[in-house]
């Protein structure tokens, strides 16, 4: 797999206004974008710091993804995403070795951007996410 950096590192949070001034009022970041990704039945805010970004995940119903995973594990660390080429070719080779995929096919995600999750039953525990960028600014 060729991984070109960590895209962003995703966090789930319960609430996602407080967690967006923790982030701008302490750290001293700057939201650049809010969205709702209804598919996903979340709703994200997003910071950036040097390439890395970081991206709040925040439930909009209980049974999604976030909200399933707060109840679960509570708030904190939710995944890590890289940025890939080709990402049906990442998945392809990963699949070829075994690697247990969430996501055969990539989908739209927050940004615009394809995603696809790997399992972390493949990947020592860590929910990973690829992420392409189909159409660069």
């Amino acid at each position: 797999m060729e991984l070109n950096h960590i895209e962003h590192i995703g966090i789930a949070v319960k609430d996602l206004s407080a967690a967006t001034r923790y982030y701008e009022d302490v750290l001293g970041l700057k939201c650049y974008a809010v969205e709702e990704v209804k598919d996903q039945k979340v709703k994200t805010a997003f910071f950036r710091i040097g390439q890395t970004k970081i991206e709040l995940l925040e439930s909009t119903s209980p049974d999604g993804p976030i909200g399933k995973f707060i109840e679960k594990k509570g708030e904190g660390i939710h995944h890590i995403a890289f940025a890939v080429k080709n990402i049906e070719t990442q998945l392809g080779e990963a699949a070829s070795k075994g690697i247990q995929l969430i996501d055969e096919r990539p989908r739209k995600g927050a940004e615009g951007l394809d995603i696809a999750f790997v399992h972390p039953k493949s990947t020592f525990g860590v929910l990973t996410e690829l992420c392409e960028n189909k159409n660069p600014v």
